[in-house]
């Protein structure tokens, strides 16, 4: 809607702006979802989870506004919608609005491209009001970053810490795509646990075959010979909890196995020992120490 008045125009453009984000706001806390769904992405912390590569110069491009969900330095000021979250923002922000209901020609903003998505280097301002007045695209100067892990659509704020403990875990633990794809853990700390017992079998197998095997190899034998039989074992014996993933599975099995009997093997015997008469002792242990070292 316009009045004929780009100042006036403009004014309505950031009332209604602020009047979305906080719609927006109580629609997610009816639904239940957590508050950083719209919280806007941080363009270090993410390349520092996900393992920055390199960087290049992709020029000028045509950018869809929908693919920009992260900022370099303005996390406080917008949301993930790039709507603005603080009245302080309103008279720059009407200023921009005006001179583009004017149709005042506005330079390229600047974006970071992390996969697929965009974060805002430059130009902030002129991101949220493009999207207020519902265009669908805008120019940007781009510079791409590669990183060693994916960033997904749907990341979040709090899973950063979670993808920064994946990588580290990827870097020490390299395994195929196909065998990554089994380990899942929720909490981002059992990334250095699994490390720690991946590399302690790895330790124990080039003891007994007397040779040295490097990180590759013994990721490779881990998953092969031990992980994926074991895991495939204990589920059949029904050993496993609804709750947990296969890989948390494997962990809190291992580790009891150890406290219990005292062992690194596995076998059949060894799991019908581990589920007879030890469900209330094995829920007595601290979590820490269910997950004994080997």
């Amino acid at each position: 809607m316009s009045t004929g008045s780009p100042s006036q125009d403009a004014q309505h453009d950031f009332s209604r702006a602020r009047r979305a984000r906080l719609l927006s706001d109580v629609a997610r806390r009816l639904r239940g979802e957590p508050d950083d769904v719209a919280m806007i992405l941080p363009f270090e912390e993410v390349v520092d989870a996900l393992g920055r590569v390199g960087q290049v110069d992709r020029g000028l491009q045509v950018v869809q506004l929908d693919d920009i969900v992260g900022t370099v330095d303005r996390a406080a000021d917008f949301d993930r919608g790039f709507r603005p979250t603080t009245q302080r923002l309103r008279s720059r922000w009407e200023r921009i609005a005006a001179a583009q209901r004017r149709g005042e020609a506005m330079p390229p903003v600047s974006l970071f491209k992390v996969g697929d998505l965009y974060f805002v280097r430059d130009g902030h301002h002129r991101v949220s009001v493009a999207k207020s007045q519902g265009r669908d695209d805008i120019d940007a100067y781009v510079t791409e970053v590669t990183t060693k892990l994916k960033l997904s659509h749907d990341l979040r704020v709090s899973e950063l810490p979670l993808k920064d403990h994946e990588r580290l875990f990827r870097e020490r633990v390299p395994l195929t795509p196909q065998q990554r794809a089994r380990i899942s853990l929720s909490d981002p700390w059992d990334f250095g646990w699994l490390a720690e017992m991946v590399e302690a079998w790895g330790f124990r197998m080039m003891q007994e075959r007397g040779h040295f095997a490097d990180r590759y190899e013994v990721a490779n034998l881990w998953f092969e010979q031990e992980y994926a039989p074991v895991s495939d074992m204990l589920s059949e014996g029904g050993l496993t909890e609804p709750e947990e993933t296969e890989a948390e599975a494997y962990m809190r099995l291992a580790g009891q196995r150890y406290l219990l009997l005292r062992t690194h093997e596995w076998s059949d015997e060894i799991v019908n020992r581990l589920r007879r008469g030890n469900d209330k002792k094995r829920r007595r242990l601290p979590r820490r120490r269910r997950r004994a070292r080997y």
